[in-house]
């Protein structure tokens, strides 16, 4: 090669001449010479642990007068001169055309902002380009700043650290460079076929944090690896429509008639179009025919990416895949799962028919690219909405208007003719089955001609209102073209269980017969699904065109069982629990680990119900001092009648305070009393409260037990503790928070979040408080106050600040976690420094999820069963991207268990993983309504009765007097 005055060699982009270039360009200021020698040689080593990559062949420049350094050169050295000052002058002081990276960057539209970043460090320590580019990204931070890691911790990587360009995204946002962008050469051989458009790699390894303790168990789960035959690339294309098409269906229609150029073999999704090669021209435009009015529409579809069918932003195209291949074996969709109408179970005495169905989701785990297939199952009634229709107004209601709307509003209905789901949201009284309307082809016919003409059906009742459905709007475009559907009653049928049906135990029974489902039945429905998409010629191409297939079988895997866990009950009293996780028998046989003395206590009762109370009041005078409680004979008031108003005048006339609490027998459930008597004993009237319903301590067989569980709930209310858990020692002073937050329906924008705090060391003793969100304010800015007075709490109770704070939140979910990490994580975090500027103690952010439609089984020889409680699955199918585990927790008699899914977003605690998962485990055996574990850490499920009791019945923050006890059990 030339000297570099000579200008950059024909056939090279001239990137590395056009950097020397500006560096050559660039004012000498004091301090420069000391902060390009520092690293530099070595492409920043130390501060990166990537290799530099290779330098480019320019020729030393010749050494300036005076100088007794020699100038570094190379990528490293010439980027680092590039930091002192803004992006945006490289290109300005380059008299060539624009070139290299600083157009590129400039074409990107990187905004000043980080370029001033970069200056104002004035002299930095060399950096590779790794670094550089790393700092430009907003990924790792470079070495001294302050981004990246908070102090001590680990953030979850899919915060900010790893960027990938978006699946369809063409501009990546502002401050954020694909990697894959900078290797670009020159903006104008964008336009050469594939030149910007390299392989995306997948971004670093995935996190690995798996435990050792426990004894190993053999596993499956409801995944199936995805495989790959080969090396097939995937090409997204993005279509652009001239005139604009606002209808989803119609650019299908347009899309499909591209078949010969196209081939066999694409998938669209509605803007982007995925194929498996390359076409002629990186910017392809084709004239199509617009379906409804004939039209010409020019279809231009410009090449964005290639990339790897196993990297991370191929996961979209995987589920469109899916949703494809679910399609041909003639599944319904409904919401996003997909149901087997031939395959329906009817429940005839209940007028119910039974869909079973898969749930099926494509995700880049630890352990590569998996399918996640469970079974679900839709309930339909063979009721229409025309016959509910008919009988509300058989009821002769005042407004009967009002009331079928009330009776159809919101609700899901499915036309058999189609079999498609539509919501009901509104109802037009004028519109008829023989109103007329324009079909696609311009031609005016009414209702009954055209389901008569179409699908051979006959409507009976030509004058029933129709049902109006608005389509949801698919694409930005349609969201100005209102589209209606209407449809006859008499033809939809209605989906789901009403209230009064999930409350009727025979019918909950006879459904449960077909949706609860044991493990070998899942596996079976699972190999089911697998056989038909490999039997199904269309089926199994789909996969078989991208390079693609299904494994034979669901994912082998080995996870541990937990040792069991070992509880204290009262005088000393310890006992290890059982492999059914339940210790009722202990529980009621043994003394609570502090109970409360009931000396004085009042119960309101009707006057009618006076002999099975008075049982009730004998037996838990007798049967209490079994546990521990000493009951003292009960001031007893019966009331005349079960209206709201005598019951709250009773209860204020005798709460004063030396009552300790108040028992409100009620004759017949029902919300309002109920919710007015919570809101006196827990705002206005603040005392511990018990409402019972008649009927559970009518049935004499059942009553003794009843009685202990309710002396059990008495207790807590009262401020007592029935069992304890063991923290080891050496985790010093451990803090845990439950967080849940309930969303009031009718209040929209409106939440009441619940925060639950420890505050001893056994776990036993509780610490709740609430907050409440007005519409438009940060739940977490409440959230901080709540967190501050848990800190403050357990001081006053130990005396000591907490070492370990761990954060259990819930009601997150995946598309939320970034956001959960980034702002809740960091915003508790920050209130440390109000206790005080020096306390920062280790702090551990997790989220709880339930609803997740993970299944894992033990395999005890060719069977399947559900996993032991204690069982825990840390790796394979856990999150490539954070750090998470499965826990199973509970027993179940019948149907399959759930596992709780558990990731952890921040831990700054420095705890290894099993201590982690054995805390989590350990919690959730100490929620005290249920003498037995639950699917989730105790401060989370009270957190979350709290929030659902505020919320739902009370509606104003509780007394704080009642704060450190659990009134709300």
């Amino acid at each position: 090669m030339e000297g570099a005055g000579a200008g950059p060699p024909a056939g090279r982009g001239g990137r590395g001449a056009a950097l020397l270039a500006a560096l050559k360009a660039k004012q000498k200021r004091p301090g420069d010479d000391e902060g390009a020698r520092v690293g530099l040689a070595d492409g920043g080593a130390g501060v990166s642990n990537q290799q530099p990559p290779p330098v480019q062949d320019i020729t030393p420049t010749p050494q300036p007068s005076g100088s007794p350094h020699p100038l570094p050169v190379g990528r490293a050295a010439l980027l680092s001169g590039l930091t002192g000052r803004s992006l945006g002058g490289v290109a300005s002081s380059v008299s060539a055309p624009s070139v290299g990276r600083a157009a590129l960057l400039e074409k990107l539209k990187i905004k000043g902002g980080v370029a001033s970043s970069l200056a104002s460090v004035g002299t930095v320590p060399g950096v590779g380009r790794a670094q550089l580019l790393a700092s430009l990204k907003g990924g790792v931070s470079v070495v001294g700043s302050s981004s990246g890691q908070s102090q001590g911790g680990t953030v979850s990587p899919g915060v900010e650290t790893r960027v990938q360009s978006p699946p369809g995204g063409i501009t990546p946002p502002p401050g954020k460079v694909s990697p894959t962008a900078a290797a670009t050469v020159s903006p104008t051989a964008l336009a050469k076929p594939m030149s910007g458009m390299m392989i995306q790699e997948e971004g670093g390894d995935p996190i690995i944090r798996k435990g050792t303790a426990g004894k190993t168990v053999k596993l499956t789960a409801n995944y199936v690896r995805l495989e790959m035959e080969g090396e097939k690339g995937m090409y997204e294309y993005e279509v652009k429509f001239n005139p604009l098409v606002d209808s989803r269906d119609e650019r299908f229609k347009l899309v499909g008639q591209q078949r010969e150029l196209f081939g066999p073999t694409k998938t669209f999704d509605g803007i982007c179009l995925y194929l498996p090669h390359q076409l002629d021209q990186v910017v392809t435009v084709v004239k199509g025919t617009h379906p409804v009015d004939q039209s010409e529409v020019t279809l231009t579809m410009s090449l964005k990416h290639k990339k790897r069918l196993a990297d991370k932003a191929c996961i979209q195209f995987y589920n469109t895949l899916f949703r494809r291949i679910m399609t041909t074996l003639k599944m319904c969709q409904m919401n996003k799962n997909f149901y087997d109408p031939t395959a329906g179970h009817l429940v005839p005495q209940h007028k119910l028919e039974i869909w079973p169905g898969y749930v099926t989701s494509v995700q880049q785990f630890e352990g590569g690219v998996m399918l996640c297939c469970d079974v679900s199952h839709k309930v339909l009634r063979t009721q229409t909405a025309y016959q509910l229709l008919k009988d509300v107004v058989a009821q002769k209601p005042a407004d009967m208007q009002g009331s079928v709307l009330k009776a159809l509003l919101g609700a899901v209905v499915l036309t058999r003719y189609n079999n498609k789901c539509y919501k009901v949201d509104d109802i037009d009284w004028d519109m008829t089955p023989s109103s007329k309307f324009v079909d696609h082809n311009g031609e005016e016919k009414s209702f009954v001609d055209y389901y008569k003409k179409h699908y051979g059906i006959t409507i009976k009742d030509e004058k029933q209102p129709m049902l109006i459905n608005r389509a949801k709007k698919k694409t930005a475009e349609e969201a100005d073209v209102a589209k209606l559907i209407a449809l006859v009653p008499e033809l939809c049928n209605l989906t789901g269980l009403t209230d009064q049906m999930k409350n009727d135990f025979r019918v909950m029974k006879d459904v449960a017969l077909f949706t609860r489902v044991t493990p070998n039945q899942r596996q079976l429905a699972l190999r089911k699904f697998l056989k038909n998409v490999n039997d199904s010629a269309e089926a199994s191409s789909h996969l078989l065109n991208w390079g693609l297939r299904l494994a034979p079988d669901a994912i082998k895997l080995e996870g541990r069982l937990l040792n069991p866990e070992k509880l204290m009950a009262g005088k000393n009293f310890q006992f290890t629990v059982n492999s059914k996780a339940d210790w009722g028998r202990e529980i009621t046989t043994n003394h609570m680990l502090t109970a409360v003395d009931l000396k004085k206590w009042s119960v309101v009762f009707v006057q009618k119900n006076d002999a099975v109370v008075q049982n009730f009041v004998s037996l838990m005078i007798k049967l209490s001092p079994k546990m521990g409680m000493k009951v003292a004979q009960p001031e007893m008031n019966q009331l005349a009648n079960d209206r709201t108003e005598t019951y709250l005048k009773a209860i204020r006339d005798n709460v004063n305070p030396n009552v300790q609490l108040v028992v409100a027998i009620m004759p017949t459930p029902r919300d309002d009393r109920y919710s007015a008597v919570k809101k006196l004993c827990c705002v206005e009237k603040p005392v511990p409260s018990q409402v019972i319903n008649f009927k559970t301590i009518s049935n004499e067989k059942k009553v003794s037990s009843v009685v202990q569980k309710v002396a059990l709930q008495i207790n807590c209310k009262l401020g007592g503790e029935l069992w304890g858990c063991s923290i080891p020692p050496k985790l010093g002073n451990l803090m845990v928070l439950g967080v849940d937050v309930y969303h009031d329906p009718s209040r929209r924008g409106s939440s009441i979040a619940g925060v639950v705090s420890s505050t001893n060391m056994s776990m036993s003793r509780w610490y709740s408080s609430t907050c409440f969100q007005q519409p438009g304010q940060e739940l977490i800015d409440s959230l901080k106050i709540a967190f501050i007075k848990a800190l403050k709490k357990f001081y006053e109770m130990n005396h000591v600040w907490p070492d370990k704070v761990m954060v259990f939140r819930d009601g997150v979910g995946d598309s939320q976690l970034a956001m959960s990490a980034k702002y809740e994580a960091e915003q508790f975090k920050d209130s440390f420094k109000h206790i005080s500027d020096t306390y920062k103690p280790g702090f551990g952010f997790i989220v709880v999820q339930k609803r997740i439609n993970t299944r894992i089984f033990y395999m005890s020889g060719k069977e399947l069963d559900n996993p032991p409680p204690g069982t825990v699955l840390d790796h394979t199918v856990t999150r490539r991207d954070w750090y998470d585990f499965f826990l199973v927790s509970q027993h179940v008699g019948q149907g399959t268990v759930s596992p709780t899914h558990y990731v952890v977003v921040h831990d700054s605690m420095e705890l290894p993983v099993d201590a982690v998962q054995r805390i989590s485990y350990k919690l959730t055996h100490m929620y005290y309504n249920w003498p037995g574990t639950v699917r989730v850490p105790a401060p989370c499920q009270y957190a979350h009765k709290l929030a659902y009791q505020v919320g739902e019945h009370i509606h104003k923050e509780p007394s704080a007097k009642l704060e450190d006890r659990l009134f709300y059990l």
